[in-house]
Order: structure tokens, then C-alpha cells, then sequence
């Protein structure tokens, strides 16, 4: 989302998760190596390294690689041999390769943390470069002789920018003040967390998931420590999602 103005001016990206970073560090040292410098604004008072995992294939990787972060992150994280899908009406089992080679190179998977993705990204930014407590409640579209954008922080400052970038996640001012419509309800409702072995597990780096009657489970190690798991199903509520959290509660105690 990216409300532009003349290029004279700094350029400012609201959100400093993942999105925010990441687009910093591809305008300062990215594929262009334009070395545009920009300010993130970040409503927290530190980096958001809370949540869980992810997993990320060859082309994922490949802009990590343009990025200058890959090196750590792989060192950290195993590669993935195989996602294995087992149907728990049927009882059948499929494998899938996540090795290889393919029509654009060979095949890579990862299971990533996420405070490991944000540690890696934010450690490449330049000092200065986020703005920690920068709450943004409001935008203003100003014309003093150029097209100017005036954001209001909920400390009563204001930040002036010619290029406003909007990675400020599911409830994004940025996407409220450029008219797009609100983000709505998929229909499935996730549960999710790590699993930490002190003295590391025992399974291979393989994906397993299992399915069956409107939800899927499933695990898959990130390093030889840590198993990222989760489990998502389809509410029997409304459309809307009213009453999930309700459902998550009952699923947790043992009552789903």
C-alpha cells in the first residue's frame, strides 16, 4: 500500500514487522542498490519478535538472498526433506519431495522463527532507521507548494513524508485513510505455537500434517531444538467469525 508524492522528500514506512523491514532494507542495500534511506515508524517499543514460524520455499529464499540476510538464517534453520499428508478419514498417506531440482534451480524449504527473521532483517538496517513508540493515528495530505504527507502519532507529533508506505498488518491506518475495503473473515481459525527441547528431539525435517472432517494438524521442526506445530479448523459459527475465540477455548480445554 503506498501512497506517493514528489521524490524530493524522506519516505517513510509505517509497521516494523517483517513487511516494514524487509522493504527498508530493499530500498537501502536491496536488488536496485538505490541506497534510499527511509524511516520505519513502529507503534511498539522494540522490535515485535513475538509469534511463531513459517515456512519458506526456493523463491522466498531467493529474496532473502537479494535481501543480504540469508547466510545466518540458514544456518539456523534445518532444510526441509518432505512434506508427508496423512488423511485421518482414509488412512492414506502421501509423500512430496521438498529436494530437487526444478525448472528454476534446486528446491529449498525451511521452517522459519520469526523473531530469528526479524533479528536478521532489523540487524542489517542502518542505525536510526526505525522509530520505536510511533504510534500513527491519523494521515493528512498536504499541498504547500508540493504534495506533502503529514502523519500524526498518537504522542501529538507530526512526520512529514513525499512517499508513505503502508506495512502496519491486519488493522493498517495506512489502508484506512487510502479507502481499502477492511479485511474479512477466510473461514478457518488457526491455533499455533513452538515446542522447545532442551536437549533437542528426535524428528526428521520433514513436514507431517494430517486432515480430515474440516480441520488440519500438523509439525515441522525449525532447527534441532524446536518444532513449530499447528492446527486449524473450520469454526461452526457465524460467517463473520463471531465466536471463534470461544471455540479456541473449547478446542484448548478439550471440549472440540
Amino acid at each position: 500500500m503506498v501512497a506517493e508524492g514528489s521524490p524530493n522528500e524522506g519516505i517513510v514506512i509505517v509497521g516494523g514487522g517483517i513487511a516494514g523491514l524487509a522493504t527498508a532494507l530493499g530500498l537501502h542495500s536491496g536488488f536496485c542498490r538505490m541506497g534510499l534511506k527511509s524511516q520505519i515508524l513502529e507503534s511498539h517499543d522494540s522490535l515485535r519478535t513475538t509469534g511463531f514460524a513459517f515456512t519458506m520455499g526456493t523463491n522466498a529464499w531467493r529474496a532473502l538472498e537479494t535481501l543480504g540476510v540469508v547466510d545466518s538464517l540458514r544456518q539456523q534453520h534445518v532444510r526441509l526433506q518432505r512434506v508427508s499428508t496423512t488423511s485421518t478419514v482414509s488412512g492414506a498417506t502421501t509423500h512430496v519431495p521438498l529436494t530437487g531440482r526444478g525448472n528454476f534451480g534446486e528446491y529449498e524449504a525451511r521452517c522459519l522463527r520469526r523473531d530469528l527473521m526479524v533479528e536478521g532483517l532489523a540487524r542489517e538496517l542502518p542505525r536510526g532507521c526505525i522509530r520505536f513508540g510511533a504510534k500513527v493515528v491519523g494521515i493528512e495530505r498536504k499541498h504547500n507548494g508540493s504534495l506533502l504527507y503529514h502523519l500524526h502519532l498518537a504522542d501529538g507529533t507530526t512526520v512529514k513524508a513525499k512517499v508513505v508506505i503502508g506495512c502496519d498488518g491486519v488493522n493498517s491506518v495506512v489502508a484506512k485513510w487510502l479507502g481499502l475495503p477492511k479485511p474479512g473473515f477466510v473461514g478457518r481459525t488457526a491455533a499455533r505455537g513452538l515446542a522447545h527441547f532442551s536437549d533437542g528431539h528426535d524428528f526428521e525435517p520433514d513436514l507431517q500434517q494430517y486432515f480430515g472432517d474440516g480441520f488440519r494438524l500438523g509439525f515441522v521442526p525449525c532447527d534441532d531444538k524446536t518444532i513449530y506445530w499447528f492446527f486449524t479448523w473450520y469454526p461452526s459459527h457465524r460467517e463473520d467469525g463471531e465466536g471463534c475465540e470461544e471455540e479456541g477455548s473449547m478446542m484448548t480445554s478439550g471440549v472440540v
